[in-house]
Order: C-alpha cells, then structure tokens, then sequence
C-alpha cells in the first residue's frame, strides 16, 4: 500500500496532516452461501485494503478524494446532502448511519486510495466503510464498539449504495486478527477465532476476470430452493427454521416432497454447513490436506449441486488439481469472480505459470493473480 502517495496528495490538496487509516479486504475459505441458510462462513482480514488519510476541518463539509480515480467530492452532513460520484455514497453513508446512532460529527479533509481489486469479490466496499467508520469513531470519540461499526458499514451499503448485503465482508474487515480465520454466525454475530497457520502453503486468487454481477434472480432462486426445502422438512422436525439446523437424513424424509432442483439446492447447503464445521477442527489440528479436500467438495457442490460456477471457474479448479494444488474453489456468491487456493510452496510457480498459460491459450486473456495473507482488521497506522 503506498502511504507515499496518499501524504503527498493529502498535503497538496489541504495543505496540512492528518492521521492514516487503514482496512482490509478479505477473502472467505469455505462457507458459502449458508450465511442465509443459518449456518457460519470462515472468513479472514487480508493484506490489501484501504488507506486513508483524515483530518477534521473546521467547517460544516466533508472534502473528499479518491487518488485512484481521480476525482473529488464535496458534500454537507445532511441526509439532503448526498453527493452524485457513486464512490463519495460509501464515506457519506457511514458518517449519516453513525449520525443517526447519536454520533457528533463535523466537516473533514480526506485522501484515499486502495489496493483491493475491484470487482475481485475481495470487499473493496465494505474495506472502505470499515476505514471511514473505524476512524471516525476515533477521531470524534463517538463510542461505537466495533459490533456497531460493522453494522454502520452494513446500513450504509443497505441505504446509500443500493445493496443488499449480510454482514460477513464488514465484519472480517473490523475483527479481522492476523493468523486467524473468523468462523462467524451471520444470523447471530457470534464468533471465534480459528487459528489459520499454513506453513508451506501460500494462500493465492487466481481471478477469471468475468465480472460477477449478482443478478438477483438466480441468487434469490437458490434461496427460495432452500427456504422450501427447509419448510418442508420442518413438517416432522419443528425445531428446523433453516437448513443450518437440519441434517442429511431429515432431507432423505422429504425427498419425495420436494422438487429434484430444491432437493439439490438443499444438499449443498447441508453438506456446506457441515464442510465448515469440518475445516474448522482440521485447521485447530494443523491438518490442511483435510482442509484442502473439504476446499474440494465445496467447488464440485456449488458447480453441479448449486449450479453458481462458470466455464473459466471449472477450468481453473480442474488446472488446480492437475498441479497438485492442495485445496481450490471458486470463492463468493458466484456467476463469474475468483477461486481461492491453498497452494504448496513448492508447487506454486508451476501452478501460476500453468494457470496463466492455459486459461489464456482457451480463453484469449489472461488471468489476474493475487497472493494474499491473512492480516489484521481496521486500525490506525500513525
């Protein structure tokens, strides 16, 4: 992350200094699409975020500029006073969420920039909220604990920039620990931490550059899958509001009840929920070949049970085992993005070269590599 460059616009344009802040990105090893099926992900803070430098001044305005593109807003603190630029909605959002929990809050300066690939499915947005809430809250002694500032940057995304979104990506960005992985209660905000020490690994994303936009219909289709599936198993077990609470064999009863699609949608959530649970004994053991194989099943599930891969993911995963990666699948809610891979060292060059070359040779571009390590969550860097 380049301080340099951040000081020196700050100083150019406002003339003073103030105080940097950084917030990562994360990346979520298993644990996917059972936020909302009641189950836990796995998520981590990475290397990569967002930098700010900020610096209150004196006025009734917030100046803002976003050294990557370039380009300034300013804007009031009143709910009328909302900027155009799509990218100023994320800092006005949070300080108008901290406003409406009783914060006091006055005009600042601030320049910031990030190294969070956007569009990568790495949470650049909820990096971003992370870094104006966290710093915030510190600057204007607001009082927040940190639970807050994850649903402060949720609420923002909620009612300012349009999407819909649990509270997985704000959450791994403020408690992110480094060396720790999250396993984290969506529904509850109950966590611990998991221990994440993979030595003679490296943890890579190898993107395939196909945007995923998350169309609603297919997303809110797999969900609607789920909630029936549930539904009709709560028929003989009341006590299961949602998937995360049933088992393999509960689903086996109403197998004849329900749809062969629902039936599917249904199993991946059940074993995903399980793969979790899983993973999280195997990494307090320091067993990451167990690790690796549930990383596995969890892509073969979301491609031909949940049916959210693509083409370039699939052929991505398949390169993956033919280089003796350890553990790989595509990562987020799917439709295009990464996959993670927990790649051994000694096989890691040959991996990326192989990737890179094979996925250019059928495809015709070339894949995006990130290297990332598993880093603390928000903080003040000065």
């Amino acid at each position: 992350m380049d301080t340099t460059a951040v000081r020196n616009t700050f100083k150019e344009k406002f003339g003073a200094e103030g105080i940097l802040y950084f917030s990562p990105g994360r990346v979520n090893l298993i644990g996917e699409h059972t936020d909302y099926n009641g189950g836990c992900v796995l998520p981590g803070a990475i290397d990569k975020g967002i930098l700010a430098e900020i610096k209150p001044n004196g006025t009734d305005k917030v100046r803002a500029y976003s050294l990557d593109l370039q380009d300034y807003a300013e804007f009031g603190l009143n709910e009328e006073d909302k900027p155009k630029a799509s990218w100023a909605h994320y800092i006005f959002g949070v300080c108008r969420e901290m406003q409406k929990r009783g914060a006091k809050l006055s005009g600042f300066d601030t320049v910031f920039s990030g190294d969070v690939p956007l569009g990568a499915g790495l949470s650049s947005s909820a990096a971003l909220e992370s870094t104006f809430g966290f710093a915030l809250n510190e600057i204007y002694n607001c009082g927040f604990d940190k639970k807050e500032l994850v649903l402060i940057g949720q609420k923002t995304e909620h009612n300012y920039c349009g999407v819909n979104c649990g509270i997985m990506d704000q959450f791994a960005s403020i408690f992110g620990k480094e060396g720790n992985l999250i396993r984290l209660d969506c529904s509850t905000m109950e966590y611990e931490y998991v221990p994440f020490h993979p030595q003679g690994y490296k943890v890579v994303l190898v993107d395939s550059v196909t945007k995923h936009e998350l169309v609603d219909s297919p997303y809110n289709k797999r969900r609607q899958s789920c909630e029936r599936a549930a539904a009709a198993i709560a028929v003989n077990h009341p006590q299961v509001k949602l998937l995360g609470d049933a088992d393999l064999e509960m689903l086996e009863e109403v197998k004849g009840k329900i749809s062969e699609e629902d039936y599917m949608r249904a199993t991946y959530a059940i074993q995903e929920n399980q793969r979790l649970v899983d993973t999280c004994e195997a990494l307090k053991k320091g067993d990451y070949e167990t690790v690796g194989k549930n990383i596995y099943a969890t892509h073969h599930g979301m491609s031909k049970l949940y049916e959210v891969s693509t083409i370039e993911l699939d052929f991505l995963n398949d390169i993956a085992k033919e280089c003796g990666v350890t553990g790989s699948r595509i990562m987020g809610g799917g439709f295009g993005g990464c996959t993670i891979n927990l790649v051994p060292e000694d096989k890691y060059d040959h991996f990326i070269e192989t990737a890179v070359a094979k996925f250019k040779e059928k495809f015709g571009k070339e894949p995006k590599i990130y290297p990332v390590k598993i880093s603390d969550g928000a903080r003040r860097l000065n």
